[in-house]
């Protein structure tokens, strides 16, 4: 008859490891990026919930309705200018991964070129409601859209100055650590910008402009 002897149960020694390990400095930076990306994410939350208060038309103040200065035709455009440079980011972490820095700059620089140009309609679209004085002074609703609006163009701008950033520091000291991190937190960076613009559209552009009936 034979016995059967369970496997004896490793020592403290074998099941734990008491040594220090070197810290993943790529994967922590990038987490601590992440709960920035979440503070940053409530500030948007509590402008959306404002503006939906706003949007009804009872908060104009007797001046400019929301389907007066919301045009979602113009929004469309950006859009595709905000998703296209997203692509291409998307292009230069391919390149990444192969280790192409020829690849790496091409992509940056076609995402940096279609985020200004992003850039460049909502100033026409500002600059437009300012001429017809559609102001923020005017009531609750303008304040709140240019806010919205205004909010996410300036992180736009400066995802445009970390970009610009890297595509210098990669030109000259190639794939380092340090600038691994940066492309990878600046990957974060502008998909979010990606993802509010399309809260933005939806929520501002496509249901703002249909909440009261234009002229």
């Amino acid at each position: 008859m034979s016995t059967h002897h369970n496997p004896a149960v490793q020592n403290d020694d074998a099941m734990w490891q008491y040594e220090d390990h070197p810290h993943d400095v790529i994967g922590t930076r990038t987490l601590g990026f992440w709960l920035y990306m979440m503070s940053d994410l409530m500030i948007f939350a509590a402008l959306f919930a404002t503006f939906g208060i706003y949007a009804d038309g009872m908060h104009s103040a007797g001046s400019f309705q929301p389907g007066q200065v919301i045009d979602p035709n113009l929004a469309l455009w950006s859009s595709g200018l905000i998703f296209a440079s997203v692509l291409a980011y998307g292009y230069a972490m391919v390149a990444l991964k192969k280790a192409s820095r020829s690849g790496v700059l091409l992509g940056l620089g076609i995402a940096f070129l279609l985020g200004l140009a992003f850039l460049g309609m909502e100033w026409h679209e500002f600059s437009g409601l300012a001429h017809m004085g559609a102001i923020p002074q005017k009531s609750g609703f303008l304040s709140d859209f240019w806010v919205i609006v205004l909010t996410h163009g300036v992180h736009v701008m400066f995802g445009l100055l970390w970009m610009l950033t890297m595509l210098v520091q990669v030109a000259r000291e190639g794939f380092t650590e340090n600038v691994v991190y940066r492309l990878l937190n600046l990957k974060i960076f502008w998909l979010f910008q990606a993802v509010i613009w399309v809260c933005v559209f939806t929520l501002v552009y496509l249901m703002g402009s249909t909440s009261i009936a234009t002229l």
